[in-house]
């Protein structure tokens, strides 16, 4: 050692003697010295202890020797975890751990941070420079109406292709109305617009917090709904535009919703080639019916659990509110009445949004005593306390039910027959074997009475009161581990006709 010391200049020496902690490495070719030295080939660190195997001139030397004194945080790092015991050690570690699983526990803070920090700017820088931002008026043209709700009507359309450079009024009227219509069935480019009413109380907001549901899912949980394309403000008054009203657009997906084949008498058979991609052969009507909705519901099921896992609670799931793709997917639609019970989106202790016919008994997605939610920051991070204390999501989960009971009980379709249920139940205390018992009407159980009653079980474990902890229902994750899904028939059915569609 004291050789190398006495070949080495007067700076390198003293660095080495302070330093009790340097780092020692090989530069990227060897270097050879007149005692033949051996050849360094790794890179190494070393503690408390400078030992080379090779000499360098002076110049590599003074640029391969790091002082860690010039990294003062990592230097007192290092001095406090030698000097922590092993039970101390292991307590920061354990701190760490549940740390790290309160922040990544339902509805998701760290995930949730990064979303709103690092996500959401960049689809806005992304979208902005693509132009989906920037859709205006002139860029579609309306068609049929589909539906209409309290805030809004839903239209079908179409984008006018972008050679188009007239205004589009004058482009409908020179094609005529008919042609018009006839380019939105047959153009690949074919979008659903809904239209915020003008001067109705609370439209504005309702439309505003729908924009933002479906940006945020269209990042956390794209496939659980269609695919959003933004929205626009109009910028004059005619036939369907209001000037100021806003625009929200979806590419087109389907135009049916579940609620649209249930009208039909042939229901569920009707959805069996649009589920499957053909008729299931080989297999009687009664089991055929069966598996169709034990698909339809395993979709629905999955989809909530999606997006409860992100902490939005749809609260208005409804066979209205779900559409059924060319593909056979069903997407939850509608997303004015959601909340995002992680920040405390569209949520006001006192104000409850629902449908009559669809909502549990609670009402409320959080007690009423709950106060109001904090800035979103502090509200995010107590986010997992609110979740385990309240679980809101179960909210959704009672309307899930409903849904079963009516796509599987055909007397149970009508909007009479729903409202009339809904007086049932709550005089049977919302208990579901009761109200089987002493119903005057004897709806068909047979669906739900199949495969030893699992359908029947698990619609008494949604269509039910809170228990204790306001729990007693099961949540989404919790339905698709009852045995009703873990047979497996529908998605064996499903993917077999993949397979068929491929092979074609």
């Amino acid at each position: 050692m004291n050789v190398m010391a006495s070949l080495l200049p007067p700076t390198a020496t003293s660095t080495l003697q302070h330093n009790q902690l340097a780092i020692c490495f090989s530069p990227s070719r060897p270097t050879t010295t007149s005692n033949n030295a051996s050849f360094l080939t790794n890179h190494r660190l070393k503690i408390n202890s400078v030992k080379c195997n090779a000499f360098f001139d002076q110049g590599l030397l003074e640029s391969s020797v790091v002082s860690l004194d010039q990294f003062p945080g990592l230097m007192q790092f290092l001095r406090v975890t030698e000097s922590l015991t092993d039970m101390q050690r292991w307590g920061y570690v354990m701190f760490g751990g549940l740390t790290w699983i309160y922040l990544t526990a339902r509805p998701g803070v760290l995930v949730g941070a990064i979303d709103a920090y690092l996500l959401a700017p960049l689809q806005l820088g992304f979208d902005n420079l693509s132009g989906r931002r920037n859709l205006k008026r002139s860029d579609f043209v309306i068609g049929d109406k589909l539906g209409e709700g309290s805030f809004g009507v839903v239209y079908s359309g179409v984008l006018v292709p972008k050679n188009v450079n007239v205004d589009v009024e004058e482009w409908v009227q020179k094609r005529g109305r008919g042609k018009a219509t006839q380019l939105d069935v047959k153009s690949k480019d074919k979008v659903i617009l809904k239209k915020v009413k003008v001067g109705i109380r609370g439209a504005e907001e309702f439309g505003d917090f729908e924009e933002w549901f479906n940006y945020r899912l269209s990042r956390a949980a794209p496939e659980t709904c269609a695919e959003f394309l933004g929205s626009f403000v109009a910028d004059k008054t005619n036939s369907q535009f209001t000037k100021g009203g806003k625009w929200l657009v979806w590419k087109f997906e389907g135009d049916r919703t579940l609620a649209d084949y249930m009208k039909d008498r042939n229901f569920p058979l009707n959805l069996e080639s649009v589920m499957f991609g053909r008729v299931l052969q080989g297999v009687g009507s009664s089991k055929r019916n069966a598996l169709i909705i034990k698909q339809i519901m395993r979709q629905i099921i999955t989809s909530l659990r999606k997006i409860h896992n992100t902490g939005i609670v749809h609260r208005d799931v409804k066979p209205a509110n779900l559409v059924v793709t060319k593909q056979g997917q069903i997407k939850l639609i509608d997303f004015g009445a959601a909340t995002d019970l992680r920040i405390g989106k569209n949520y006001v202790p006192n104000r409850t949004l629902l449908d009559p016919d669809y909502c549990p008994p609670e009402l409320y997605v959080l007690p009423e005593e709950t106060p109001s939610p904090p800035p979103e920051p502090i509200a995010a991070f107590l986010s997992p306390i609110l979740w385990q204390l309240n679980s809101p999501d179960l909210f959704d989960m009672y309307s899930a039910g409903i849904v079963l009971l009516q796509i599987a009980i055909p007397t149970l379709r009508s909007p009479a027959a729903l409202k009339n249920f809904n007086l049932e139940i709550k005089n049977c205390g919302y208990e579901l074997k009761k109200w089987r018992d002493n119903t005057r009407i004897k709806p068909d159980f047979q669906i739900l009475d199949s495969e030893n009653g699992r359908g029947w079980d698990l619609a008494t474990k949604l269509v039910s009161e809170r228990g204790s902890l306001r729990r007693g229902r099961l949540s989404a994750a919790a339905a698709l581990r009852h045995p009703y899904f873990l047979l497996g028939g529908d998605q064996a059915a499903a993917v077999l006709s993949k397979i068929s569609r491929s092979g074609k």
